[in-house]
């Protein structure tokens, strides 16, 4: 699979029925439903409105958009692309979409551009609900970790028509959050049968050929920084923008373990993590959530592990283009409104994602769900994905806890660095070793 070199791509996705390649090649984010607000004129005319959605495949799930027709009579028509084009189309094609589901990281990229307006917070009818993690980098009132490209620091625009971000909020956003979740390591307890507490085990000659990295540079670099600072070689001003001799540091510790055989793989497929994972070839790996759980539902111990030095997390949101006017911005206005509402947020919940507004979706939900989802308590009975699947049974609890327990543990956060290109090349450096 093809990376650029001045574009990435990161991040799982949701939604059982993708194939895991189409993560990787589709990168991130999808929609998902909830009722139409009212702020933004209902589009139940004769003519019907049709939304161009761009974004991932994994996240453009069917059963949104037909929920979102029955509710709205607004028909949404999938642009599935991958993660770097996403961005590219922002920047090169803003005409071809009414709506975009972007990573944050790729702001920086976009937004000199001018190719998406600001979105008006006085129209998004839970707007102040939105979780103060994306508005102040805070949950339950204590700052995260925003090394890397936090959502705060690309949040807000100084207008609707502004290239530059605001420093401190203001009526007009960027995207509105759709999902973000927080990354960490998984392992396998069974064969390790001791506890795992740093990222520094990823490296640890005790599992020499059973540990395996993620190979996409811009994700990659980030766990294995957070390797390298646990293991108290260094300490970075900030993981997600290295300077060219922070990168240098970082390949050189991953070439001396490569070197010395401690990886069985570098992995860039989701299915390969499943596999590597479940057959007990890798006992430590960077690894995504669903991942983990795919190897559960074989009936395998795996653990998502939390790590005292914190997690790396992710975040995407809906953009809209600044030439979009009339019935169509309309409309997309209405979807926002709508995905805010609650049954998409709780449609993202129920698969170890997070909703940007919680209180709808908790309103969605079962409350034994939302007791393991979101509270870190036993599950009373049965946890099953929106498709019927088995994720967890009575009496299991969540790897990493409450909501406030995970999503306030994050360390840094997906980037984009600006020594992007030569950092793919040392990471190429690396693979090739």
């Amino acid at each position: 699979m093809k990376q650029d070199d001045d574009l990435v791509s990161p991040t799982p996705v949701l939604t059982g029925t993708a194939s895991r390649r189409q993560v990787l090649q589709g990168g991130l984010m999808g929609a998902t439903g909830i009722l139409a607000s009212g702020l933004a004129p209902a589009v139940h005319s004769s003519e019907k409105v049709t939304l161009r959605y761009l974004g991932t495949a994994v996240n453009q799930d069917k059963k949104i958009a037909e929920k979102f027709e029955a509710d709205t009579g607004i028909k949404i028509q999938y642009i599935p692309v991958t993660t770097d084009d996403v961005t590219k189309r922002a920047v090169t094609a803003p005409n071809s979409f009414d709506l975009i589901d972007t990573e944050y990281f790729s702001l920086k990229k976009i937004i000199p551009t001018g190719n998406l307006k600001g979105i008006d917070s006085k129209r998004i009818k839970n707007a102040d609900k939105i979780t103060s993690l994306f508005t102040k980098g805070e949950v339950a009132g204590k700052k995260v970790g925003d090394q890397g490209t936090a959502p705060k620091k690309v949040m807000y625009l100084e207008g609707e028509k502004s290239k530059k971000f605001a420093s401190s909020p203001t009526q007009f956003m960027t995207l509105i959050p759709t999902v973000y979740n927080a990354d960490t390591l998984g392992i396998r307890p069974d064969l390790i049968k001791r506890p795992i507490s740093s990222w520094k085990e990823l490296l640890n000659p005790e599992f020499k050929g059973k540990a395996a990295i993620l190979n996409i540079p811009s994700i990659g670099i980030m766990d294995a920084a957070m390797v390298v600072e646990a293991m108290g070689l260094y300490k970075y001003p900030d993981k997600g923008n290295m300077t060219k001799a922070e990168i240098d540091l970082t390949i050189k510790t991953l070439i001396e373990a490569k070197k010395a055989g401690q990886f069985r793989s570098l992995w860039k497929d989701f299915n390969e993590s499943v596999n590597l994972m479940a057959s007990g070839e890798v006992v430590i790996q960077s690894m995504w959530s669903p991942a983990v759980t795919a190897v559960r539902t074989k009936g395998i111990a795996c653990t998502f592990q939390p790590l005292k030095e914190g997690y790396r997390a992710w975040a995407a949101g809906f953009g809209v283009p600044s030439t979009l006017s009339g019935k169509k911005l309309d409309a997309a206005y209405e979807f926002i409104n709508w995905f805010l509402d609650g049954w998409a947020g709780a449609y993202l919940n129920r698969q170890g994602y997070y909703s940007a507004v919680l209180d709808t979706a908790k309103a969605q939900m079962e409350a034994y769900e939302w007791a393991y989802w979101m509270e870190g308590k036993p599950a009373t009975q049965d946890i099953k994905s929106p498709t019927g699947q088995v994720l967890a049974k009575k009496g299991e609890t969540r790897d990493g806890g409450s909501y406030e327990q995970r999503m306030g543990g994050i360390a840094c956060w997906n980037a984009i660095m600006d020594e992007n290109t030569y950092m793919v090349q040392k990471w190429n450096e690396f693979v090739a070793a």
